[in-house]
């Protein structure tokens, strides 16, 4: 069983900056692709930024020039840094991932493991 951890999350006021941590015990960046997701109430779950083993990286339409995704190699971390937020990215925050190394879309389904998410809320 592969255990996700985020942290990092909460709020801001918009234009501000936060920057999500997700954690995978045991995770080794040669064999795991990762990605982040959100979903807001009522709203469907949407991929915001996932990287492969190799790390290149795939964006969603609403992060891209304001979202950056990362790898810690030397630990079991993914990062998403955030900046200029907007009222609209306030949602659930969730990573994800799968013991493959190619990324080829954010579709969830292409992944297994996910953590319990982390709350963002930007305010106007």
């Amino acid at each position: 069983q592969v255990h996700v951890v985020e942290s990092g999350g909460g709020s801001v006021q918009a234009g501000g900056s936060l920057r999500l941590s997700c954690t995978i015990p045991g995770y080794t960046a040669t064999r795991y692709r990762v990605a982040w997701f959100r979903q807001a109430p009522g709203k469907k779950r949407e991929g915001v930024a996932g990287i492969d083993t190799n790390g290149r990286t795939i964006y969603g339409a609403s992060a891209k020039g304001r979202f950056t995704i990362s790898r810690d190699n030397a630990n079991p971390s993914v990062f998403l840094q955030m900046n200029n937020l907007l009222p609209e990215d306030s949602a659930m925050y969730s990573c994800a991932t799968k013991p493959v190394p190619w990324l080829q879309s954010l579709d969830p389904q292409d992944f297994d493991y996910w953590g319990q998410g982390t709350q963002v809320t930007v305010s106007s």
